[in-house]
């Protein structure tokens, strides 16, 4: 007799629930797929060949057309084709030329690459080198008829055909890009700034963060206008908040440096955002004041879901307020500062307006996401700033897996 117990295994029933849910979310798992996919993978793709801006447009023959009329009829004109290479890199295969003559208009003598049937007039230039230009001069006549009814050669545009290899596409890839960033003293400062940037600009947050979160987890007057004036530096504009915080401390005509001067703590104005290390400095306080209200947010709702039985058992047991906190509060806290740290230190690590704002990436500010802009857009060198983008990646990714590798899996992460 075999003994009753529990069903093994999925029924029907349990399958068609699966599939159903399935198929409801595979939308949003495409589209979500997509775009994180695509970018991700555009960026690996351009990080393995040399392009720069100028590669961004494709190659293709361009051709303009020039005519010159004549005063009176039968006298010898000229029609000018000026064709170039639009690329000073790629070549161009089976270039072909096919314009409209206008009625009334006779070419001397054509070509011996080109044809003329009826009206259609065509030429064959077969492959041009990167870089070349040239000028197809044409003998012309025209006629009286020609010269009454006001035509003109340029009313009918030229076509210009050819192919070529879109750098972007093909399937030639190269690691220079890679050589170059990685045998760079330069890289090394800006990852190490960049490491110092996130790490202090990350746990400062949180720790003001935490102790605005203590400071407003008490009922006094005024609580609520407290809290919307710690959210004011996060819910503000970043351009308005930079912009202030640069005048501010202008060295020629910032408060911050009239108040200094004048209470005699320093003997001249100090360029707070344009001298070593001091600019790294500022940029990292302005990182913590700008982001602390978010960790302040989450750790407030957090503390104020902790049962307040064991705080009062703690304050009858003779507790002081640093080991309430210490070993009641923080045990509580860790999920969700966990989780805070891990966030903020990739949206530090990610950051760029901030820095970009306050300092353009000068005095020893300069990060990698300040690098990839630079890279792509003020050396022209799309390659190198995806290559770039690339290593953020990659740091990121090793950052996640040491995060959650090493993490207390009694907070459930």
């Amino acid at each position: 007799m075999v003994a009753a117990g529990p069903p093994r295994g999925t029924g029907a029933l349990a399958k068609r629930e699966a599939r159903l849910a399935w198929g409801l979310l595979f939308p949003t798992v495409a589209i979500v797929s997509l775009v994180v996919i695509l970018p991700l993978l555009a960026i690996f793709w351009i990080s393995f060949k040399p392009v720069g801006l100028a590669d961004l447009r494709p190659t293709q023959p361009v051709v303009s057309e020039n005519f010159r009329a004549p005063d009176t009829a039968g006298e010898e004109s000229r029609l000018d084709y000026r064709l170039r290479n639009s690329s000073q890199d790629m070549p161009i295969t089976g270039v072909r030329l096919t314009d409209t003559l206008p009625d009334g208009l006779t070419i001397a003598e054509i070509p011996e690459n080109c044809t003329l049937e009826g009206r259609a007039f065509a030429c064959d230039f077969g492959d041009w080198e990167p870089g070349f230009r040239d000028r197809m001069r044409l003998a012309v006549t025209v006629d009286q008829a020609f010269l009454d009814a006001g035509l003109d050669p340029e009313d009918s545009e030229p076509v210009i055909s050819g192919k070529a290899a879109n750098l972007l596409t093909n399937f030639q890839f190269t690691t220079e890009n890679f050589a170059r960033l990685f045998s760079s003293d330069e890289f090394y400062q800006v990852l190490w700034v960049t490491i110092v940037y996130t790490v202090f600009g990350t746990v400062g947050a949180l720790l003001f963060g935490l102790f605005a979160a203590l400071l407003l987890n008490h009922e006094f007057p005024g609580k609520g206008v407290l809290r919307g004036l710690f959210l004011f530096p996060y819910v503000a504009p970043v351009i308005a908040v930079a912009f202030t915080w640069v005048t501010l401390f202008d060295p020629f005509s910032g408060s911050a440096n009239a108040l200094l001067v004048q209470m005699g703590v320093v003997d001249s104005p100090i360029n707070f955002f344009g001298q070593r290390p001091l600019a790294l400095i500022m940029v990292i306080v302005f990182e913590i004041w700008r982001y602390f209200p978010l960790s302040f947010l989450f750790i407030l709702a957090r503390m104020q879901s902790i049962d307040t039985d064991m705080y009062e058992a703690a304050n009858m047991d003779g507790a002081s307020p640093f080991q309430i906190f210490w070993y009641l509060s923080m045990p509580m806290l860790l999920g969700i500062l966990s989780v805070l740290f891990l966030l903020r230190f990739i949206w530090t690590f990610n950051k760029f307006d901030d820095i970009f704002l306050l300092t353009g990436g000068n005095a020893g500010t300069r990060t990698l996401t300040v690098n990839v802009y630079e890279q792509a857009f003020a050396v022209s060198n799309i390659g190198a700033g995806a290559a770039v983008a690339v290593v953020v990646f990659a740091c990121l990714v090793i950052f996640s897996v040491f995060f959650f590798r090493f993490m207390s899996r009694e907070e459930g992460l």
